[in-house]
């Protein structure tokens, strides 16, 4: 028991400060507002004016609430220091002086240690809290209860903190495994329109070979056709190489393409059906860009079925012209939660990002949802 502990303090004193620590403008709106709650109990309490040594004190502290999330423990150590030694000297003179019920504010720079700073500086603030505590309710004539409901109220800012703080890790961590799979499915996708083209490679290099003697021309067509191809593997290659972020290998399966979102039609409850209407010269895609084509529109027309209440037609339309492909999937239901977003939306827009492309969701004008996509047709050779 004890060195599971002693493992858990040392996994919590090496753990960093949170990546992104925000800056909230409003932060000056509340120390405003509570320098004027200090004035005013100061206006209201007859025991208490400007020059009492609490109001003074708290005067002191509150601009501490600037600076809670970018050096919390320097600020939160400052500001339980000097209330520790105002109480300290109350109890050993014995002189009882009114607090000022303002210094409550006090709670927030716990929480923001606990949520902002990193694992070392929250062990070495929580001393700090805990020992003037300690003065604070020694100087008072307390009962059990009370002393465990005070402790209470100090331990809740604390807990609150560290559950927020891992519960944004979990998030972030949660977001991170969905992008990994976004880009590793289309890692994959990307691996079977290379195996394509080096297969035809290789059937148009043995054709050459065996024409070459009766007929050259055809070897020069081969030798052009297996020239394209290699240009196509080589920035299909690269891209793969871009999105790849592990070392698992790749699926050989057939890839969906554009055509194959007839498919759709079929699948479902058969209380929604699906309508897919196609414009363009769609088999001219690369089989890159007509595989996350069909990709965003299968997972669009599952969360429709999914979410969408009392839909009845699902309509995807897909219209390719000399620059890009648009994708648009529109139900005729109710949103259900969908504006909330979700890791679904997010890993479509990030296989749409990946091929130099945009996403868009949002609920219709008059009613559904509709899930819009633009993606240019040399988006996977322009991706950085």
């Amino acid at each position: 028991m004890i060195s599971r502990v002693k493992r858990l303090l040392r996994s919590f004193w090496s753990e960093p400060r949170p990546a992104a620590v925000p800056r909230n403008t409003s932060d000056w709106r509340l120390l405003a507002a509570l320098v004027a709650v200090a004035l005013l109990e100061v206006a209201l309490r007859d025991d208490l004016d400007l020059t009492s040594v609490s109001v003074l004190l708290a005067l002191a502290l509150m601009p501490a609430v600037l600076w809670r999330r970018s050096h919390p423990l320097l600020v939160t150590g400052i500001a339980f220091a000097a209330t520790g030694v105002f109480e300290g000297v109350g109890l050993v003179t014995g002189r009882d002086v009114p607090d000022l019920h303002a210094l409550v504010f006090l709670l927030v720079l716990p929480y923001a240690l606990f949520r902002w700073g990193s694992g070392r500086e929250a062990l070495l603030g929580l001393p700090i809290i805990l020992g003037s505590a300690a003065l604070g309710l020694a100087g008072d004539d307390l009962s059990a209860g009370e002393v465990l409901g005070g402790l209470a109220i100090l331990l809740a800012p604390i807990a609150i903190g560290a559950a927020a703080r891992y519960r944004e890790a979990a998030r972030v961590q949660e977001l991170e495994d969905v992008r990994a799979g976004e880009r590793l499915s289309l890692a994959r996708e990307l691996h079977d329109t290379v195996a394509h083209h080096v297969s035809a490679i290789a059937v148009r290099a043995q054709a050459g070979v065996a024409t070459s003697a009766r007929d050259p021309e055809a070897a020069v067509d081969a030798l052009r056709v297996i020239g394209d191809e290699a240009s196509r593997t080589l920035d299909e290659m690269r891209a793969m190489v871009r999105v790849l972020r592990d070392d698992e290998a790749a699926q050989l399966a057939p890839a969906p393409r554009v055509e194959d979102l007839q498919r759709l039609a079929g699948g479902g409850d058969g209380r929604t059906r699906v309508e897919v209407e196609l414009s363009g010269a769609t088999a001219g895609l690369s089989p890159a860009l007509s595989g996350a084509v069909y990709r965003l529109a299968q997972e669009s027309v599952t969360n429709a079925r999914r979410h969408a209440r009392g839909a009845t037609c699902i309509s995807v339309e897909v219209t390719v012209d000399d620059s890009s492909v648009r994708l648009r999937v529109q139900d005729d239901g109710e949103p259900a939660g969908a504006s909330s977003g979700g890791y679904g939306l997010i890993g479509m827009a990030e296989r749409a990002q990946l091929l130099g492309g945009t996403l868009e969701a949002g609920a219709g004008a008059e009613r559904g949802w509709t899930v819009t996509a633009v993606l240019p047709h040399g988006g996977v050779e322009a991706t950085p």
